[in-house]
Protein backbone atom coordinates (compact mmCIF):
# COMPACT_ATOMS: atom_id res chain seq x y z
CA UNK A 1 0.00 0.00 0.00
CA UNK A 2 1.27 3.76 -1.07
CA UNK A 3 -0.01 6.97 -0.02
CA UNK A 4 -0.54 7.79 -3.35
CA UNK A 5 -3.52 4.68 -4.17
CA UNK A 6 -7.06 4.76 -4.16
CA UNK A 7 -7.25 1.86 -0.83
CA UNK A 8 -5.10 4.13 1.38
CA UNK A 9 -6.70 7.61 0.28
CA UNK A 10 -10.21 6.25 0.36
CA UNK A 11 -10.73 3.34 2.65
CA UNK A 12 -7.59 3.28 4.73
CA UNK A 13 -6.52 6.43 5.63
CA UNK A 14 -10.09 8.16 6.99
CA UNK A 15 -10.56 5.13 8.68
CA UNK A 16 -7.73 5.20 10.42
CA UNK A 17 -8.10 8.78 11.57
CA UNK A 18 -11.55 8.29 12.64
CA UNK A 19 -10.57 5.75 15.06
CA UNK A 20 -7.08 7.48 16.30
CA UNK A 21 -8.94 10.40 16.82
CA UNK A 22 -12.10 8.91 18.75
CA UNK A 23 -9.71 6.86 20.69
CA UNK A 24 -8.52 7.24 24.61
CA UNK A 25 -5.11 8.62 24.72
CA UNK A 26 -3.95 5.39 26.46
CA UNK A 27 -4.82 3.43 23.41
CA UNK A 28 -3.73 5.86 20.64
CA UNK A 29 -0.37 4.38 20.24
CA UNK A 30 -2.32 0.79 19.96
CA UNK A 31 -4.22 1.85 17.28
CA UNK A 32 -1.02 3.59 15.85
CA UNK A 33 0.79 0.19 16.27
CA UNK A 34 -1.97 -1.92 14.83
CA UNK A 35 -2.35 0.37 11.56
CA UNK A 36 1.19 0.27 10.80
CA UNK A 37 1.15 -3.33 10.79
CA UNK A 38 -1.75 -3.54 8.73
CA UNK A 39 -0.37 -1.37 6.56
CA UNK A 40 3.27 -2.88 6.40
CA UNK A 41 1.92 -6.48 6.01
CA UNK A 42 -1.23 -5.00 3.00
CA UNK A 43 1.84 -4.90 0.48
CA UNK A 44 4.13 -7.67 2.15
CA UNK A 45 2.31 -10.14 4.40
CA UNK A 46 5.15 -12.43 4.57
CA UNK A 47 7.90 -9.70 5.63
CA UNK A 48 6.50 -8.66 8.53
CA UNK A 49 7.03 -11.53 10.41
CA UNK A 50 10.69 -10.73 9.44
CA UNK A 51 10.44 -7.16 11.06
CA UNK A 52 8.68 -8.02 13.70
CA UNK A 53 11.20 -10.45 14.24
CA UNK A 54 14.28 -8.28 13.89
CA UNK A 55 12.86 -5.72 16.27
CA UNK A 56 12.21 -8.17 19.04
CA UNK A 57 15.71 -9.34 18.60
CA UNK A 58 17.46 -5.84 18.78
CA UNK A 59 14.77 -4.90 21.53
CA UNK A 60 16.73 -7.53 23.84
CA UNK A 61 20.41 -7.63 22.30
CA UNK A 62 20.45 -3.82 22.81
CA UNK A 63 19.00 -4.20 26.72
CA UNK A 64 21.70 -6.99 27.20
CA UNK A 65 24.34 -4.59 25.82
CA UNK A 66 23.40 -1.87 28.12
CA UNK A 67 23.57 -3.88 31.06
CA UNK A 68 27.01 -5.67 30.67
CA UNK A 69 29.67 -4.80 33.20
CA UNK A 70 32.37 -5.30 29.95
CA UNK A 71 32.88 -3.46 27.01
CA UNK A 72 34.72 -6.60 25.52
CA UNK A 73 31.01 -8.01 25.90
CA UNK A 74 28.82 -4.91 24.46
CA UNK A 75 31.19 -5.00 21.39
CA UNK A 76 30.16 -8.27 21.04
CA UNK A 77 26.60 -7.66 21.25
CA UNK A 78 27.06 -4.56 19.23
CA UNK A 79 28.01 -6.37 16.29
CA UNK A 80 25.51 -9.23 16.43
CA UNK A 81 22.90 -6.48 16.34
CA UNK A 82 24.36 -4.98 13.44
CA UNK A 83 25.73 -7.88 11.75
CA UNK A 84 22.07 -9.19 11.60
CA UNK A 85 20.26 -6.41 10.41
CA UNK A 86 22.94 -5.82 7.94
CA UNK A 87 23.13 -9.23 7.24
CA UNK A 88 19.32 -9.69 6.53
CA UNK A 89 19.27 -6.14 4.07
CA UNK A 90 22.45 -8.07 2.11
CA UNK A 91 21.05 -11.63 1.97
CA UNK A 92 17.37 -8.97 0.80
CA UNK A 93 19.17 -6.61 -1.55
CA UNK A 94 22.48 -7.26 -2.54
CA UNK A 95 22.78 -11.34 -2.64
CA UNK A 96 21.61 -11.44 -5.95
CA UNK A 97 23.77 -8.83 -7.25
CA UNK A 98 27.19 -10.22 -5.31
CA UNK A 99 26.48 -14.00 -6.65
CA UNK A 100 26.17 -12.65 -10.51
CA UNK A 101 29.37 -10.87 -10.04
CA UNK A 102 30.73 -14.11 -8.97
CA UNK A 103 29.35 -15.70 -11.63
CA UNK A 104 30.62 -12.91 -14.34
CA UNK A 105 34.72 -14.18 -13.11
CA UNK A 106 33.59 -17.98 -12.62
CA UNK A 107 32.75 -18.10 -16.29
CA UNK A 108 34.94 -15.38 -17.97
CA UNK A 109 38.40 -15.79 -16.19
CA UNK A 110 37.83 -19.33 -15.02
CA UNK A 111 35.55 -21.05 -17.45
CA UNK A 112 33.46 -22.31 -14.92
CA UNK A 113 30.01 -23.25 -13.96
CA UNK A 114 27.50 -20.26 -12.99
CA UNK A 115 26.86 -20.83 -9.07
CA UNK A 116 23.14 -19.77 -10.30
CA UNK A 117 20.41 -18.08 -7.46
CA UNK A 118 17.40 -17.49 -7.28
CA UNK A 119 15.84 -13.53 -7.46
CA UNK A 120 14.58 -13.00 -4.49
CA UNK A 121 11.69 -10.78 -2.97
CA UNK A 122 12.76 -7.23 -1.19
CA UNK A 123 10.81 -6.76 1.66
CA UNK A 124 9.57 -3.11 1.20
CA UNK A 125 11.24 -0.24 3.24
CA UNK A 126 14.32 -2.81 4.51
CA UNK A 127 16.90 -0.23 3.51
CA UNK A 128 14.90 2.50 5.27
CA UNK A 129 13.82 0.33 8.75
CA UNK A 130 17.19 -1.59 8.53
CA UNK A 131 19.06 2.04 9.17
CA UNK A 132 16.59 3.03 11.45
CA UNK A 133 17.53 0.12 13.72
CA UNK A 134 21.17 0.70 13.45
CA UNK A 135 21.15 4.11 14.78
CA UNK A 136 19.14 2.54 18.20
CA UNK A 137 21.45 -0.06 18.76
CA UNK A 138 24.69 2.47 18.07
CA UNK A 139 23.16 5.78 19.77
CA UNK A 140 22.90 3.45 23.10
CA UNK A 141 25.98 1.72 22.78
CA UNK A 142 27.27 5.64 22.50
CA UNK A 143 25.21 6.44 25.43
CA UNK A 144 23.75 8.63 23.86
CA UNK A 145 20.11 7.59 25.50
CA UNK A 146 19.33 4.74 27.41
CA UNK A 147 17.86 1.51 26.33
CA UNK A 148 13.91 1.38 26.02
CA UNK A 149 11.76 -0.61 28.74
CA UNK A 150 9.19 -0.84 26.67
CA UNK A 151 9.28 -3.02 23.62
CA UNK A 152 6.06 -2.07 22.19
CA UNK A 153 7.42 1.72 22.03
CA UNK A 154 10.17 0.50 19.94
CA UNK A 155 8.48 -1.67 17.58
CA UNK A 156 6.51 1.28 16.82
CA UNK A 157 9.19 3.61 16.38
CA UNK A 158 10.29 1.09 13.93
CA UNK A 159 7.00 0.14 12.21
CA UNK A 160 5.65 3.74 12.26
CA UNK A 161 3.52 3.91 9.13
CA UNK A 162 3.72 7.19 7.89
CA UNK A 163 7.89 6.69 7.40
CA UNK A 164 7.63 2.85 7.01
CA UNK A 165 8.01 2.46 3.47
CA UNK A 166 10.48 5.32 2.32
CA UNK A 167 11.55 7.54 5.58
CA UNK A 168 12.48 10.10 6.10
CA UNK A 169 15.06 7.75 8.43
CA UNK A 170 14.56 9.11 12.29
CA UNK A 171 17.01 8.62 14.90
CA UNK A 172 15.45 7.44 17.94
CA UNK A 173 15.96 10.17 20.43
CA UNK A 174 14.36 12.40 17.65
CA UNK A 175 11.02 10.46 18.18
CA UNK A 176 11.39 9.26 21.65
CA UNK A 177 9.06 11.75 23.54
CA UNK A 178 6.84 12.13 21.03
CA UNK A 179 5.69 8.41 21.25
CA UNK A 180 5.21 8.20 24.92
CA UNK A 181 3.73 11.61 24.65
CA UNK A 182 2.54 14.12 21.59
CA UNK A 183 -0.36 15.22 23.73
CA UNK A 184 0.71 19.13 23.41
CA UNK A 185 0.90 18.73 19.44
CA UNK A 186 -2.52 16.67 19.05
CA UNK A 187 -4.88 20.16 18.13
CA UNK A 188 -7.10 21.37 15.23
CA UNK A 189 -3.99 23.16 14.07
CA UNK A 190 -1.10 20.61 13.35
CA UNK A 191 -3.98 19.11 11.81
CA UNK A 192 -5.20 21.12 9.73
CA UNK A 193 -1.23 22.09 8.82
CA UNK A 194 -0.24 17.96 8.70
CA UNK A 195 -3.55 17.95 6.08
CA UNK A 196 -2.23 20.67 3.63
CA UNK A 197 1.27 19.44 3.52
CA UNK A 198 -0.01 15.70 2.90
CA UNK A 199 -2.09 17.71 0.13
CA UNK A 200 0.69 19.45 -1.26
CA UNK A 201 2.91 16.12 -1.64
CA UNK A 202 0.30 14.04 -3.07
CA UNK A 203 0.22 16.25 -5.73
CA UNK A 204 3.80 16.51 -6.50
CA UNK A 205 3.21 12.94 -6.89
CA UNK A 206 0.28 12.69 -8.69
CA UNK A 207 -0.30 15.24 -10.81
CA UNK A 208 3.68 16.06 -11.32
CA UNK A 209 5.64 13.29 -11.31
CA UNK A 210 3.38 11.29 -12.86
CA UNK A 211 3.01 12.78 -15.65
CA UNK A 212 6.85 13.50 -16.27
CA UNK A 213 7.32 9.75 -15.45
CA UNK A 214 5.53 8.69 -18.62
CA UNK A 215 7.60 10.57 -20.59
CA UNK A 216 11.00 9.72 -19.42
CA UNK A 217 9.75 5.77 -19.39
CA UNK A 218 9.13 6.22 -23.04
CA UNK A 219 12.02 7.82 -24.12
CA UNK A 220 14.23 5.94 -21.70
CA UNK A 221 12.64 2.57 -23.38
CA UNK A 222 13.25 3.23 -26.81
CA UNK A 223 16.54 2.55 -28.53
CA UNK A 224 19.30 5.05 -27.68
CA UNK A 225 20.85 5.25 -31.33
CA UNK A 226 17.42 6.60 -32.13
CA UNK A 227 17.34 9.83 -29.79
CA UNK A 228 17.71 13.21 -30.70
CA UNK A 229 19.86 15.23 -28.61
CA UNK A 230 16.85 17.09 -27.71
CA UNK A 231 14.74 14.12 -26.71
CA UNK A 232 17.61 12.61 -24.56
CA UNK A 233 17.45 16.40 -23.18
CA UNK A 234 13.34 16.13 -22.39
CA UNK A 235 13.96 11.86 -21.11
CA UNK A 236 16.72 12.88 -18.36
CA UNK A 237 15.08 16.70 -17.28
CA UNK A 238 11.69 14.95 -17.14
CA UNK A 239 13.25 12.18 -15.33
CA UNK A 240 14.78 14.71 -12.92
CA UNK A 241 11.87 16.54 -12.00
CA UNK A 242 10.10 12.93 -11.64
CA UNK A 243 12.35 11.39 -9.01
CA UNK A 244 12.73 14.79 -7.15
CA UNK A 245 8.77 15.50 -7.12
CA UNK A 246 8.05 11.94 -6.43
CA UNK A 247 10.06 11.41 -3.45
CA UNK A 248 10.03 14.81 -2.15
CA UNK A 249 6.30 14.44 -2.51
CA UNK A 250 6.47 11.30 -0.64
CA UNK A 251 8.42 12.54 2.37
CA UNK A 252 5.52 15.67 2.39
CA UNK A 253 3.00 13.25 2.88
CA UNK A 254 4.90 11.25 5.54
CA UNK A 255 5.35 14.65 7.70
CA UNK A 256 2.01 16.12 6.99
CA UNK A 257 0.38 12.38 8.14
CA UNK A 258 2.79 12.25 11.17
CA UNK A 259 1.69 16.06 12.27
CA UNK A 260 -1.53 15.34 11.82
CA UNK A 261 -1.79 12.46 14.87
CA UNK A 262 0.71 14.53 16.40
CA UNK A 263 4.35 13.44 15.82
CA UNK A 264 6.79 16.06 14.03
CA UNK A 265 9.17 14.25 11.57
CA UNK A 266 12.45 16.31 10.58
CA UNK A 267 12.16 17.52 6.94
CA UNK A 268 13.78 15.11 4.26
CA UNK A 269 14.14 17.87 1.21
CA UNK A 270 14.87 21.86 0.42
CA UNK A 271 14.47 22.90 -2.66
CA UNK A 272 17.55 20.51 -3.65
CA UNK A 273 17.70 21.99 -7.66
CA UNK A 274 18.51 25.75 -6.10
CA UNK A 275 22.11 24.30 -5.07
CA UNK A 276 25.32 26.26 -5.59
CA UNK A 277 27.22 23.41 -5.57
CA UNK A 278 27.12 19.49 -5.36
CA UNK A 279 27.87 20.01 -1.38
CA UNK A 280 25.29 21.91 -0.68
CA UNK A 281 22.76 19.88 -3.09
CA UNK A 282 23.52 16.74 -0.68
CA UNK A 283 22.55 19.38 2.17
CA UNK A 284 18.99 19.43 0.34
CA UNK A 285 18.59 16.41 -0.94
CA UNK A 286 17.43 13.06 1.26
CA UNK A 287 18.58 15.11 4.04
CA UNK A 288 18.06 12.21 6.44
CA UNK A 289 20.22 10.09 4.30
CA UNK A 290 22.76 12.04 4.45
CA UNK A 291 22.48 12.83 8.17
CA UNK A 292 22.73 8.79 8.65
CA UNK A 293 26.04 8.68 5.93
CA UNK A 294 27.38 11.52 8.01
CA UNK A 295 27.03 10.29 12.25
CA UNK A 296 27.35 6.35 11.22
CA UNK A 297 30.09 6.60 8.19
CA UNK A 298 31.87 10.02 7.53
CA UNK A 299 32.82 10.69 11.15
CA UNK A 300 33.39 7.10 12.34
CA UNK A 301 36.24 7.18 9.53
CA UNK A 302 37.20 10.15 10.87
CA UNK A 303 35.38 12.96 9.29
CA UNK A 304 37.22 16.49 9.10
CA UNK A 305 39.83 15.32 11.86
CA UNK A 306 42.10 13.76 9.68
CA UNK A 307 45.56 14.72 9.38
CA UNK A 308 45.68 13.76 5.42
CA UNK A 309 43.48 16.14 2.61
CA UNK A 310 43.93 12.95 0.62
CA UNK A 311 42.88 11.20 3.08
CA UNK A 312 39.55 13.03 3.79
CA UNK A 313 38.41 13.48 -0.23
CA UNK A 314 38.97 9.67 -0.41
CA UNK A 315 36.40 9.28 2.69
CA UNK A 316 34.12 11.56 1.47
CA UNK A 317 33.93 9.64 -1.72
CA UNK A 318 33.78 6.10 -0.39
CA UNK A 319 30.60 7.48 1.75
CA UNK A 320 29.01 8.66 -1.36
CA UNK A 321 29.98 5.57 -3.40
CA UNK A 322 28.46 3.23 -0.26
CA UNK A 323 25.33 6.07 -0.51
CA UNK A 324 24.94 5.32 -4.42
CA UNK A 325 25.28 1.21 -3.34
CA UNK A 326 22.68 1.67 -0.35
CA UNK A 327 20.06 2.79 -3.74
CA UNK A 328 20.43 -0.14 -4.93
CA UNK A 329 22.14 -3.87 -6.30
CA UNK A 330 23.71 -2.13 -8.92
CA UNK A 331 27.22 -1.09 -10.80
CA UNK A 332 25.16 2.00 -12.01
CA UNK A 333 24.33 2.68 -8.67
CA UNK A 334 27.43 2.74 -7.07
CA UNK A 335 28.87 4.67 -9.75
CA UNK A 336 26.58 7.29 -9.30
CA UNK A 337 27.41 7.20 -5.96
CA UNK A 338 30.89 7.56 -6.55
CA UNK A 339 30.36 9.89 -9.27
CA UNK A 340 28.78 12.87 -6.89
CA UNK A 341 31.46 11.67 -4.33
CA UNK A 342 34.01 12.76 -6.91
CA UNK A 343 32.20 16.02 -7.10
CA UNK A 344 32.72 16.55 -3.46
CA UNK A 345 35.73 15.89 -3.02
CA UNK A 346 36.92 18.20 -6.06
CA UNK A 347 34.77 20.53 -4.75
CA UNK A 348 36.76 20.65 -1.30
CA UNK A 349 40.22 20.73 -3.23
CA UNK A 350 39.23 23.60 -5.30
CA UNK A 351 35.92 23.91 -7.16
CA UNK A 352 34.23 25.94 -4.62
CA UNK A 353 36.94 27.97 -4.59
CA UNK A 354 36.41 28.65 -8.03
CA UNK A 355 33.33 28.69 -7.92
CA UNK A 356 32.65 31.69 -5.59
CA UNK A 357 34.52 33.77 -8.63
CA UNK A 358 31.06 33.34 -10.56
CA UNK A 359 27.61 34.51 -9.73
CA UNK A 360 24.59 32.73 -8.01
CA UNK A 361 22.94 32.01 -11.62
CA UNK A 362 25.76 30.14 -13.16
CA UNK A 363 26.17 28.02 -10.11
CA UNK A 364 23.26 26.96 -9.82
CA UNK A 365 23.20 26.35 -13.47
CA UNK A 366 26.14 24.29 -13.14
CA UNK A 367 25.27 22.13 -10.56
CA UNK A 368 22.09 21.40 -11.84
CA UNK A 369 24.03 20.54 -14.67
CA UNK A 370 26.19 18.09 -13.16
CA UNK A 371 23.24 16.46 -11.30
CA UNK A 372 21.37 15.84 -14.46
CA UNK A 373 23.98 14.19 -15.71
CA UNK A 374 24.22 11.87 -12.73
CA UNK A 375 20.79 10.95 -13.16
CA UNK A 376 21.17 9.21 -16.41
CA UNK A 377 23.23 6.33 -13.90
CA UNK A 378 20.94 6.20 -11.72
CA UNK A 379 18.06 5.68 -14.01
CA UNK A 380 19.93 3.37 -16.53
CA UNK A 381 20.16 -0.01 -15.89
CA UNK A 382 23.56 -0.70 -17.14
CA UNK A 383 27.14 1.51 -17.68
CA UNK A 384 27.22 0.85 -21.25
CA UNK A 385 23.34 2.38 -22.00
CA UNK A 386 24.80 5.29 -19.63
CA UNK A 387 27.40 6.06 -21.31
CA UNK A 388 25.27 5.85 -24.78
CA UNK A 389 22.67 7.61 -23.62
CA UNK A 390 25.01 10.34 -22.21
CA UNK A 391 26.48 10.65 -25.49
CA UNK A 392 23.22 11.20 -27.34
CA UNK A 393 22.79 13.92 -25.10
CA UNK A 394 25.90 15.61 -26.43
CA UNK A 395 25.95 14.61 -29.98
CA UNK A 396 23.58 17.69 -30.85
CA UNK A 397 22.68 16.12 -34.06
CA UNK A 398 19.17 16.38 -36.16
CA UNK A 399 17.90 12.45 -35.77
CA UNK A 400 14.38 12.10 -36.02
CA UNK A 401 12.58 10.84 -32.67
CA UNK A 402 8.40 11.24 -32.60
CA UNK A 403 8.35 11.86 -28.51
CA UNK A 404 4.35 12.25 -28.71
CA UNK A 405 3.64 13.30 -25.17
CA UNK A 406 0.79 13.58 -23.58
CA UNK A 407 -0.67 17.17 -24.65
CA UNK A 408 -0.50 18.11 -20.76
CA UNK A 409 3.46 17.17 -20.78
CA UNK A 410 4.85 20.48 -21.73
CA UNK A 411 2.56 22.73 -19.21
CA UNK A 412 3.20 20.50 -16.26
CA UNK A 413 7.04 20.72 -17.21
CA UNK A 414 7.00 24.36 -17.11
CA UNK A 415 4.79 23.89 -13.55
CA UNK A 416 7.65 21.50 -12.48
CA UNK A 417 10.18 23.81 -13.46
CA UNK A 418 9.06 27.15 -11.83
CA UNK A 419 8.31 24.97 -8.43
CA UNK A 420 11.89 23.29 -8.74
CA UNK A 421 13.24 26.45 -8.87
CA UNK A 422 11.13 28.34 -7.00
CA UNK A 423 13.08 29.46 -3.88
CA UNK A 424 16.06 30.94 -6.33
CA UNK A 425 14.62 34.65 -4.48
CA UNK A 426 14.60 35.82 -1.01
CA UNK A 427 11.21 36.40 -1.23
CA UNK A 428 9.73 33.04 -2.90
CA UNK A 429 12.26 31.40 -0.20
CA UNK A 430 9.77 33.84 2.45
CA UNK A 431 6.84 32.92 0.69
CA UNK A 432 7.36 29.02 0.84
CA UNK A 433 8.16 29.24 4.51
CA UNK A 434 4.76 30.92 4.97
CA UNK A 435 2.68 28.43 3.83
CA UNK A 436 4.35 25.90 5.47
CA UNK A 437 5.74 27.25 8.78
CA UNK A 438 3.35 30.61 8.66
CA UNK A 439 0.88 31.81 10.98
CA UNK A 440 -2.87 30.89 9.67
CA UNK A 441 -5.52 33.30 10.48
CA UNK A 442 -9.29 31.72 9.80
CA UNK A 443 -9.09 33.46 6.22
CA UNK A 444 -6.10 31.59 5.23
CA UNK A 445 -7.19 28.27 6.51
CA UNK A 446 -10.61 28.75 4.79
CA UNK A 447 -8.44 29.14 1.25
CA UNK A 448 -6.09 26.64 2.16
CA UNK A 449 -8.46 24.20 3.15
CA UNK A 450 -10.40 24.65 -0.12
CA UNK A 451 -7.46 24.84 -2.33
CA UNK A 452 -6.93 21.19 -0.77
CA UNK A 453 -9.61 19.71 -1.48
CA UNK A 454 -9.71 21.08 -5.09
CA UNK A 455 -5.73 19.29 -5.12
CA UNK A 456 -7.30 16.09 -3.23
CA UNK A 457 -9.76 15.78 -6.08
CA UNK A 458 -7.61 16.34 -8.89
CA UNK A 459 -5.35 13.74 -7.25
CA UNK A 460 -7.84 10.72 -6.81
CA UNK A 461 -9.43 11.38 -10.72
CA UNK A 462 -5.85 11.08 -11.89
CA UNK A 463 -5.49 8.15 -9.90
CA UNK A 464 -8.62 6.68 -10.51
CA UNK A 465 -8.52 7.32 -14.16
CA UNK A 466 -4.54 6.40 -14.93
CA UNK A 467 -3.24 2.95 -14.72
CA UNK A 468 0.20 4.80 -14.21
CA UNK A 469 1.02 5.03 -10.82
CA UNK A 470 4.89 4.40 -10.11
CA UNK A 471 6.99 4.98 -7.21
CA UNK A 472 10.48 5.16 -7.22
CA UNK A 473 12.04 4.77 -3.82
CA UNK A 474 9.37 2.28 -3.41
CA UNK A 475 11.87 -0.66 -4.11
CA UNK A 476 14.49 1.00 -1.74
Amino acid sequence: MVFSSIVFLVYFLPIFLLVYYISAPKFKNIVLLLASIFFYSWGAPKFIFVILGTTLLDFYLVKWMATSPTRLYRRLLLTISVSVNLGLLFYFKYSGFFIENVDLVLTHLFHAHALGWTKLVLPLGISFYTFETITYVVDVYRGEHKPLDNFWNYQLYIILFPKLIAGPIIRYHELADQITDRSANENTENRLMGFYRFIIGLSKKVLIANEMGLLADSVFKTNYADLSSYAAWIGILAYTFQIYFDFSGYSDMAIGLAKMIGFKFPENFENPYISQSITEFWRRWHMSLGRWMKNYLYIPLGGNRVDSKLRLYFNLWLVFLISGLWHGASWNFVIWGAYHGTFLALERAFLLKAFSKIGKLFRTVITFFIVVVGWVFFRVEKFHDAVHYIKRMFAFDSKAYNLNPDPAFYPIFIVAAFFAFFTFFKWTQKFQDAVFAGEYTNLRHSVATLLSLILFILAVGNIAGSGFNPFIYFRF
